[in-house]
């Protein structure tokens, strides 16, 4: 079994002498935001220790934390240059093709074995091929989570509670015009800079699933926990489809195959996690509290009305997803 290596140093994809070998073994780099013992972190860690099993002496995969190689945004250009394999955006997702705000749609995703029908009957066959007239090839879709809401200033219970909160959100306009129409003041913000933002004062609060709060260590400048659940939001594993192409057949195959085997084992992960880390955060010292999720969804109309006015077919996907939902 390789060793999966975390460096600091940000490199280009590139082949690298094996040491005694005298053969070449190119690395095949995944970026992505997450710390370690985040979702993300072990999401992408159990990829890598799959696929190297499986590729041989020529190629290895090499995971990257912690925003080592940029935000979201950054990591997305940085595929295009080829300067990096593989990266995990989630709400990021909206800003490249209109029609993923889908995801951002509050209480939309009922739960995982929904997002499983959602992924064969709107993902790959609607949304799949958008990505790729952008450049971008989606290999499989793993979890973010559902997003809870922490804050220094009261327990939420309803949306009345974040009237003028200074919330952190992540670069995604859909987030920001339902907490808009929520009554909270949002602004988007890198991941990497939240934790200072919220240790400053410069933002009062933040929305993330439960593992990225604690991993991000959220808890030690939050006072409250408030489980609103108010989006479910996928993680997509991304590469750049002119440089996708460039692999051989053998090595897309086998890529391609784990990324998507490994999404059982990102569920039932992020499953117990959820289950788990509510206690961490209680013994941190945080209040936590179980929102009026009812009054939440009650507040919700306006967004999925804007949702449908401003993409093209935006009502339609909305009104397939939650049809979706009621299937056993």
């Amino acid at each position: 079994m390789k060793v999966i290596k975390t460096a600091f140093a940000v490199t280009a994809l590139a082949a690298a002498m094996a040491p005694g070998l005298g053969m070449a073994q190119t690395e095949l780099q995944f970026g992505h935001v997450g710390n370690p013992g985040s979702l993300f972190d072990a999401s992408a860690t159990e990829f890598a220790k799959r696929a190297n099993e499986r590729l041989g002496d020529d190629y290895e995969v090499e995971v990257y934390g912690s925003s080592q190689l940029g935000g979201d945004s950054s990591m997305m250009q940085k595929l295009k240059l080829g300067q990096l394999t593989f990266t995990l955006p989630s709400t990021v997702m909206s800003s490249v093709v209109d029609e993923f705000g889908l995801f951002e749609m509050p209480y939309l995703i009922k739960d995982r074995e929904h997002m499983k029908r959602v992924i064969e009957e709107v993902l790959e066959p609607q949304l799949y091929p958008l990505v790729e007239e952008e450049g971008y090839k989606v290999l499989a879709v793993w979890e973010n989570g559902f997003r809870q809401i922490t804050n220094n200033v009261r327990p939420i219970n309803t949306p009345e509670d974040l009237d003028g909160l200074k919330l952190r959100t992540p670069k995604g306009k859909w987030r920001v015009r339902m907490f808009e129409e929520y009554g909270a003041n949002p602004s988007p913000m890198a991941l990497s800079e939240v934790f200072t933002a919220l240790q400053t004062g410069t933002m009062d609060g933040q929305e993330n699933p439960l593992v990225q709060i604690y991993s991000q260590k959220f808890q030690e400048v939050q006072d409250y926990l408030s489980l609103t659940g108010h989006v479910y939001t996928p993680a997509y594993v991304v590469v750049s489809r002119s440089h996708w192409e460039d692999l051989p057949d053998e090595v897309r195959e086998v890529l391609e195959e784990t990324a998507q085997e490994v999404q059982d084992f990102v569920y039932e992960t992020a499953a117990r996690q959820d289950e788990e880390l509510l206690g961490e955060m209680e013994a941190a010292g945080m209040e936590v509290n179980e929102a009026d999720k009812q009054a939440f969804i009650d507040a919700s109309g306006p967004v999925y009305e804007l949702f449908g006015e401003e993409v093209e077919g935006g009502s339609d996907l909305i009104d397939r997803v939650l049809e979706l939902g009621k299937e056993e």
